[in-house]
């Protein structure tokens, strides 16, 4: 099915966040609201369109992703950990990854259709090679799935499930494995697309209901769409300098909600981005794949 992107379609400031550093958007349908995390602010935010209602958690420790579990509660991937918060905020460690290596932490985070969890780690200090991605099973077995990574980012699965999407920001490149949705496990990984260092540092995706994979890119003030083969099908100039994940919300899907970033920007740059860090939101004309929740 062929894509087309109108440039009239307005990009506006859904929410005047002010985040540090926003990342992981995702669409909770049941109860109509969307959360995001601020990581170095240390903070987890909801919010919903429908009435503007927000509430917010402090989390002790950057806090990379704030994924919805079935029946309730959420699963934080803070620092080293992988904590699983009920609904009255008693909170209980599920996993630890990499505790040796100080400067790592987790990152991106997204469940799959059979609720596992899949979780990425990163290096605070870009050493190659010491990161990972890690499945975390629903009863709480935490496996290796790619090891020699250096900043996890973007992760996203084909409307089929059977493809699995992956980042690793400084390699500039969108990878594609083969996903068995079954067992968990990927094999093939190879390169999708490839992003010029000069537009920006590809970052976290999502992928919509015709198959399309939508990239941020961080520094580049831009997010893209890319086919399921790779071919460059839309390139949207955002009004932020530092988007950093996009995902499908609204009753429908059929909203783009895009977090931003404060962080790397200089006194100059922020002067003339008071904004930086806002949530923003368009119509991108295709609808998005539902959200789905860890263990269910």
């Amino acid at each position: 099915m062929s894509y087309s992107f109108s440039s009239h379609r307005t990009i506006r400031i859904a929410l005047d966040a002010g985040d540090q550093l926003g990342e992981g958007p995702h669409w909770n349908s049941p109860a109509g609201e969307l959360t995001r995390v601020d990581i170095t602010g240390r903070r987890v935010h909801a919010w919903r369109p429908d009435t503007g209602a927000t509430w917010s958690l402090t989390v002790e420790g950057e806090v990379g992703a704030a994924i919805p579990r079935a029946g309730g509660g959420l699963v934080l991937a803070v620092d080293h950990d992988l904590i699983l918060r009920d609904a009255d905020g008693t909170q209980r460690v599920v996993a630890t990854a990499e505790p040796d290596i100080a400067d790592n932490r987790f990152n991106d985070c997204r469940a799959d259709a059979r609720g596992r969890l899949w979780a990425g780690t990163m290096s605070r200090s870009r050493v190659p090679g010491t990161a990972a991605l890690y499945r975390l099973e629903p009863d709480g077995e935490l496996m290796p799935a790619l090891d020699r990574i250096t900043i996890s980012n973007g992760l996203g699965w084909s409307p089929a499930g059977d493809r699995m999407y992956f980042i690793d920001s400084p390699t500039q490149r969108i990878d594609v494995c083969d996903f068995d949705a079954a067992t968990g496990t990927i094999s093939d990984r190879r390169p999708l697309a490839t992003v010029d260092p000069a537009d920006g540092l590809p970052d976290g995706l999502t992928v919509d209901r015709e198959g399309g994979v939508w990239v941020c890119l961080f520094g580049g003030a831009a997010i893209r769409r890319y086919g399921a083969e790779g071919s460059l099908d839309a390139d949207v100039r955002l009004p932020l300098t530092n988007p950093t994940c996009p995902a499908f919300g609204g009753p429908d899907l059929a909203t783009l909600f895009v977090t931003t970033a404060r962080h790397r920007l200089t006194p100059a740059r922020l002067a003339a981005e008071p904004r930086a860090g806002a949530l923003l939101a368009f119509e991108p004309g295709v609808r998005g794949l539902p959200g789905q929740a860890f263990g269910g």
